[in-house]
């Protein structure tokens, strides 16, 4: 498969990178078909352990409260987002033609779940010593940049740390709107400051629209060093 030389691994079992590389869309349109939830569920357990031992190794300065937040940084949705473009995640993923017209293949949630299924995925098809290696290969970088703060744990946090760097602003998520149906809804919310509207965003839940007008507003409003990952 072309994804391995993508990511480096070669698998022993090609039927485990198929299904940590379909998603449920794909899978419901073929009968029987197993697709990638349980595997994000296992590959998020093995991240946090191979992130967990990484930082306790090499960040013997740091108290356990401080280990926990690097934790933190290193393995959120940004973070994981980030690592599945570098292996231009989308492209690989099998999913319905439905999922891939809303956005599907650029969607933050999607990728980084399907992150952490490949993850499981090496995990189970290499054992864990080389999901270890696999894990720190790929997060090096990210790693090294959440030392740094450089990574934005979310929007809406670095949005309100920073505008309220000199006091008290009060800063409303507001929902303009949701359309759709039940089991494919989008939603349509706005950032205001001071009774002006200085973002919006859209996704397919409330959290997310509200995480991308945060985004929206850091872009207009704030230096670009200020804008990570």
């Amino acid at each position: 498969m072309e994804f391995e030389h993508v990511i480096g691994i070669t698998f022993r079992d090609k039927s485990v990178l198929e299904t940590a590389l379909t998603h449920s869309s794909y899978a419901n349109q073929h009968k029987n078909m197993p697709y990638n939830e349980k595997l994000e569920f296992l590959g998020d357990a093995v991240l946090q352990l191979c992130i967990t031992e990484y930082i306790y190794r090499h960040f013997t300065e740091k108290s356990e409260g401080e280990l926990t937040k690097l934790r933190a940084i290193i393995v959120c949705e940004a973070s994981l987002h980030h690592v599945a473009k570098s292996w231009n995640l989308g492209q690989y993923i099998r999913m319905s033609k439905g999922e891939e017209l809303t956005g599907g293949r650029d969607r933050a949630a999607l990728l980084a779940d399907g992150v952490e299924a490949v993850i499981a995925a090496v995990y189970l098809d290499q054992g864990m010593d080389a999901a270890k290696a696999f894990v720190e290969k790929n997060f090096e970088n990210l790693i090294a940049m959440a030392q740094r703060n450089e990574i934005v744990l979310d929007y809406k946090t670095s949005l309100q740390e920073i505008l309220q760097e000199n006091g008290e602003i009060e800063i409303k998520y507001e929902l303009v709107k949701f359309e759709g149906p039940p089991h494919r809804r989008k939603f349509y919310s706005k950032v205001v400051i001071d009774d002006i509207t200085m973002g919006k965003g859209e996704g397919y839940s409330k959290k997310e629209s509200e995480q991308l007008a945060a985004k929206d507003a850091l872009e207009k409003y704030v230096k670009p060093e200020n804008e990570h990952v």
